[in-house]
């Protein structure tokens, strides 16, 4: 069984673009003011989860490792 990771969408950084939500609507979902917000915060490793990460045109989206808090995206330098 895999680490299940932490999805965080920074909101003070999303502009609305839906890019997540469009790629992974059961992962993601958008407010009335157009803010990105996982739909649970803990999760499996999800391939859709990770390319709405890479996709999102600010970064917003910040995937951890839930225990231990390593990151998944963005990658560290």
């Amino acid at each position: 069984m895999g680490d299940r990771w932490h999805v965080e969408v920074d909101r003070g950084v999303c502009i609305g673009s839906g890019m997540c939500a469009g790629r992974a609507p059961d992962r993601f979902r958008l407010d009335a003011a157009r803010q990105s917000h996982p739909r649970s915060a803990e999760t499996d490793p999800d391939e859709d989860i990770l390319a709405a990460a890479e996709n999102c045109p600010v970064e917003a989206i910040a995937i951890t490792l839930r225990e231990g808090g390593e990151p998944v995206f963005p990658p560290e330098e």
